[in-house]
């Protein structure tokens, strides 16, 4: 795709390439896990931090949050006590995952190529 004569804004952010606005969006150390993660489930915030072993509650919070307002993730409130928080995705969530099937199937030949050549 050629996005020389496209600008494309984001939150207020001019993007002239695609693929940076791609990474903006689900990019990062921590988004596409959690992505991950949330394919064909449902999960509360605890499941999530426990899944997710050293992400800090403060990153989880602003990664969900960014997550949810750019429509990739929903967010439930139950008013119940205590509260309780479920996290899913949307139908724009649901078409990241054949990207991150992608990722994952070259990391896995990646890591192969790698044991490989160790030897």
């Amino acid at each position: 795709m050629n996005d020389n004569n496209c600008t494309m804004i984001h939150n207020g952010i001019p993007y002239k390439c695609s693929i940076a606005l791609a990474l903006s969006v689900i990019g990062g150390k921590w988004k596409p896990l959690i992505l991950w993660h949330l394919q064909n489930k449902v999960l509360r915030f605890g499941e999530l931090k426990r899944i997710l072993e050293t992400i800090t509650q403060k990153i989880l919070t602003q990664e969900l949050r960014e997550l949810e307002a750019d429509g990739l993730v929903n967010r439930n409130v139950y008013a119940q006590i205590p509260p309780k928080v479920e996290y899913s995705l949307t139908k724009k969530g649901l078409t990241v995952l054949p990207i991150l099937d992608m990722i994952s199937e070259w990391g896995a030949d990646y890591c192969s190529t790698i044991n490989k050549e160790a030897k």
